[in-house]
């Protein structure tokens, strides 16, 4: 049987220092590790919540480049940036650090030598691209080339980004370099290799067979299909000039690979906590090594799906190694978040970006909790919208949570001056609501630990309908002057249901929760507070009530996703939609890139209903199945097809088209349409009927 730890190591994945917090960040790692720990320290547990900035590798350097200032000044304005937003949405880190300090570079260096002396590494010279006039050795992300799979031109030298294909610079055609656009030439350089084969045997135990029941499933399946596939050696350098120094002699040029270092961030950081916390004499420097080096211990990573084998096969492999660490205890990796049914992409800036929320929504930081809390992709992708926003906040926060406390609150202020009324004797209904307190509760509790937030979540609001349930099932405005000894017991109880909420609701809405026990003049509780028995004494004074949460307005959503449109890179494409002319059978549009190519996402779906569009002969609104999803596509083929004749017909869709307005119509998307030499538009669609939602490359 598992031991119960006596303290926790939290980590939530380093965010590159290339750029803002998104909300796919958000609810990839951030928010569930903040949630987790919250509850955590609710229930007296040592636990220490360790973050930090990424700040190496090679997107740093031609991000800096790019922007034409040093790598140091590109990562201390994406630093800056990242610690505030967390900062002001109140992500709980007892620390958020960055690799570039001095700490750090000494606590990575010393992994890296531990591991040498060893002999734990493999030294191999090997032929690598060489930029002749940079006169510099080129990481796999300084090579673009036409990718040998899809014929993408510029494809980067590991991986590339149209058909996702992972690569070797010498997989590309026609080889460049990034940073002077010449051909390079092969050269010998030496680096240093971590032969993850030895470490094979003892991974399959420990995950295969020690993890194999709590582990979540798509962390597990990853891991196994990566084992399954056999390990190789990987390279634990980098010739570059930005990073960690590999710190053995004739390694000039040379710093330690980025996934190397990054990890281990997490232990420089909780150094730089310790000292820090030393100093002020609250813990001694070395008390560090409680939360990485002590069995008692449990640690725990909280991460994207992309950063699976980093964290459970390579981070792991490296602290078995060393040997002196204790290793992962969980690894609860979410899925994606779309957004508007869209996949997140900062390069097309189809994104929200956390620091604009602040700016949008001052002091509304609950909102987006509770939101994202509600959707997290914790088994399977999810999708965040502005509308569905709106609508969790109007009908949950407002309606359900907000109402009921502002209910009891107002009450308790007409009926009894403010002052907690006393209990008399408690009827069925009365004992199954201190019941539901403890049940909840205890739900909340269990949900928490097998990291399903979103379930506890869900019970936390039926806590909340619970008690709106009970006052109206109670009626005390209409008792009040029969039954007043009836009043005080339902009034009494609905502020223990509210006290209760105050607790529970701590990891998700935080500031809604202190409001809460301001008004209740409730000094902090703890989680096990919540267990049906009374709170509060009689006559215990309570505070002013106020309401914990505003509607969003139909203006603020529109705001919203106007500003979504508005930024978003544009995709140019020849439309159909009534209000361009078609143009004659044989005309070339103006030259465009493979580039401009790429950003279409064609899909296969088929139309369920047609109808004319009022006073507009030209246009039809289709209802189209993409097999996710039904959207609502206007187009100019009424002159050519009647909408009962399509009913069932299949259809190619550019499915990630601005939305626009036609006749008053949101149109998301456009069919794809031939022109014979007559003028007649003929449908373009596969030769053989394919699923709904089929990509079309």
């Amino acid at each position: 049987m598992k031991n119960t730890p006596k303290r926790y190591t939290v980590t939530a994945a380093l965010p590159y220092a290339n750029g803002g917090i998104h909300l796919g960040h958000l609810a990839g790692a951030y928010l569930p590790a903040d949630i987790y720990v919250r509850y955590r320290r609710l229930k007296g547990d040592d636990v220490i919540f360790v973050c930090g900035s990424d700040e190496h590798g090679v997107p740093i350097t031609l991000g800096a480049r790019k922007e034409g200032i040093t790598p140091q000044a590109f990562v201390d304005k994406y630093h800056l940036l990242m610690k505030n937003s967390f900062e002001e949405f109140g992500i709980s880190f007892n620390i958020y650090s960055r690799t570039s300090n001095k700490i750090h570079h000494e606590t990575a260096q010393e992994f890296f030598l531990n591991l040498y002396k060893k002999n734990d590494f493999i030294e191999e010279t090997s032929l690598q691209f060489y930029d002749e006039q940079e006169k510099t050795y080129l990481a796999d992300r300084y090579i673009q080339g036409t990718c040998p799979n899809c014929s993408y031109e510029k494809a980067y030298g590991d991986q590339c980004e149209r058909c996702g294909t992972s690569l070797s610079p010498k997989d590309l055609i026609n080889p460049v370099s990034a940073l002077s656009g010449k051909s390079p030439v092969l050269k010998e350089t030496k680096h240093w290799f971590l032969p993850l084969q030895k470490y094979e045997s003892w991974l399959r135990e420990w995950i295969l067979e020690g993890h194999k029941d709590d582990w979540k499933s798509n962390v597990y399946g990853q891991c196994k299909s990566w084992l399954d596939q056999g390990l190789q050696p990987r390279a634990m350098t980098r010739d570059l000039d930005w990073g960690v120094k590999v710190p053995l002699p004739d390694s000039e040029g040379k710093v330690l690979y980025v996934w190397f270092d990054a990890p281990i961030g997490y232990i420089s950081a909780t150094k730089e906590y310790f000292e820090k916390e030393s100093k002020s004499g609250n813990r001694k420097a070395d008390d560090w090594k409680l939360y990485w080096q002590d069995k008692d211990t449990e640690l725990i990573h909280f991460i994207g799906k992309d950063n699976i084998v980093f964290h459970c096969i390579i981070f792991p492999a490296i602290l078995h190694a060393h040997g002196e660490y204790i290793l992962p205890g969980n690894v609860p990796a979410n899925e994606f978040l779309n957004l508007e049914g869209e996949k997140l992409s900062t390069s097309r800036n189809w994104a929200v970006w956390l620091h604009e929320y602040l700016a949008d929504f001052p002091g509304r930081q609950d909102e987006l909790r509770f939101v994202l809390g509600s959707i997290l992709p914790e088994a399977k992708d999810s999708d965040f919208s502005w509308r569905d926003y709106q609508a969790r906040i109007n009908n949950e926060l407002v309606a359900i949570l907000g109402n009921f406390v502002n209910r009891t609150m107002v009450l308790t202020r007409n009926y009894f001056n403010s002052k907690v009324p006393p209990r008399h004797e408690l009827n069925t209904i009365d004992l199954e609501c201190i019941q539901q307190l403890e049940t909840i509760s205890s739900k909340i509790g269990a949900c928490i630990e097998q990291f399903r937030f979103r379930d506890a979540l869900v019970e936390l609001m039926n806590l909340a309908r619970t008690g709106n349930k009970y006052l109206a099932e109670n009626e005390p405005w209409k008792v009040i002057n029969t039954d007043k000894a009836r009043v005080e017991t339902v009034l009494n109880l609905s502020l223990e249901i509210t006290a209760a909420l105050a607790v529970l609701s701590n990891p998700f809405i935080p500031g809604a929760a202190e409001n809460m026990m301001k008004m209740l003049q409730l000094d902090p509780l703890k989680w096990n507070a919540v267990t049906g028995k009374p709170i509060f004494k009689e006559g215990h004074q309570l505070g002013e009530s106020a309401l914990l949460f505003k509607k969003v307005e139909d203006a603020e959503i529109e705001k919203q996703l106007e500003k979504l449109q508005a930024t978003r890179q544009p995709v140019m494409v020849n439309a159909v939609d009534g209000n361009n002319k078609n143009e004659p059978a044989g005309n070339s549009k103006s030259e465009i890139t493979y580039d401009d190519f790429a950003k279409l996402e064609f899909r296969v779906g088929t139309i369920v209903t047609a109808e004319k569009v009022k006073k507009a002969d030209k246009l039809l609104q289709l209802k189209i199945n993409l097999g996710t999803e039904t959207r609502t596509i206007v187009s100019g083929i009424a002159e050519h097809y009647a909408p009962e004749n399509i009913i069932g017909q299949q259809v190619c869709v550019v499915a990630n088209l601005a939305p626009r307005k036609i006749k008053g119509i949101e149109s998301k998307g456009m069919i794809l349409m031939a022109e014979d030499a007559s003028g007649k538009l003929k449908f373009v669609m596969p030769s053989e009927k394919v699923d709904d939602g089929s990509s079309v490359s």
